[in-house]
């Protein structure tokens, strides 16, 4: 299929899919007589997972990884496991950031709801920050 048909077919771009090409996640497709790309069916399928890996919060250096070792005739499914157990710890430092900074903001917010803004001393932009 073309590359436009790809990207219809896929919900994506002709720029992302050229993109992709160069970045190494789509193979080279083969070319007609007229020079047009001509994809092959399982582009599809493997545009399919590119789009659930970004979902889930790969990188596309760590996606091309997981292809390259499926392109080389292995399951990548150990590989997987550690990048999304990575993934995982990365999303609970991302909670516990967000926890603090949430606790942070209440206690300012707290605090700004009990001064008097007249009170603030004029060389001060504000002293709740």
């Amino acid at each position: 299929m073309k590359i436009g048909e790809l990207a219809e077919a896929t919900g994506t771009t002709t720029k992302a899919l050229r993109f992709y090409e160069r970045a190494g996640l789509l193979k080279a497709p083969e070319r007609t007589p007229a020079g047009y790309r001509d994809y092959s069916a399982d582009t599809v399928a493997r545009l399919g997972f590119i789009r659930r890996s970004q979902s889930a919060g790969l990188t596309l250096a760590q996606i091309r990884e997981i292809l390259d070792i499926r392109d080389a005739g292995h399951a990548p499914c150990h590989h997987v496991q550690q990048l999304l157990q990575e993934r995982l710890a990365g999303i609970d430092r991302q909670i516990a950031d967000l926890i603090e900074l949430r606790a942070t903001v209440a206690a300012l917010h707290d605090h700004a709801a009990t001064v008097e803004p007249a009170t603030c001393a004029p060389a001060t932009v504000c002293r709740y920050l």
